[in-house]
């Protein structure tokens, strides 16, 4: 088998585009429970539990494309379950300015794609390791 590809062509090409789906929705569900609006700075979201989120929940989808499945559904699921769900909140929080996506080098859209990238493809690797084929 090909070494799995991090975009979204490889979700297309493998007809997992519905998983990608189901991964975004997911994490967007868990980063709408969880973010909370703080007066002065915007919409907060802890760092790591939509990381961690984000690999399980494509882990559970495919084994095989879990690392695609992550990056999709940890950037678009962070994006849309913290700040797109939001946008109704953030008038009233007195922040200087409304940034969708975050700020700065090391937002949470971005620290949640790569490393849940990172989680899913480990454990894709060690599943492999240990039981010496691919897992699908």
């Amino acid at each position: 088998m090909s070494s799995t590809p991090v975009d979204g062509q490889g979700l297309f090409k493998s007809q997992q585009w519905s998983r990608g789906i189901l991964a975004t929705i997911g994490v967007a569900a868990i980063c709408h429970l969880i973010a909370r609006p703080v007066p002065g700075l915007g919409i907060a979201l802890p760092v790591f539990v939509p990381v961690i989120a984000t690999a399980i929940i494509a882990l559970l989808l495919s084994r095989s494309h879990a690392a695609p499945l992550a990056y999709i559904g940890g950037s678009l699921g962070t994006l849309v379950g913290a700040d797109l769900l939001n946008l109704d909140k953030v008038q009233g929080l007195g922040a200087p300015v409304a940034s969708i996506g975050g700020a700065g080098t090391f937002d949470g859209i971005f620290v949640t794609g790569i490393l849940a990238v990172l989680i899913a493809s480990l454990n894709v690797w060690l599943l492999v390791q240990t039981f010496g084929g691919w897992i699908g």
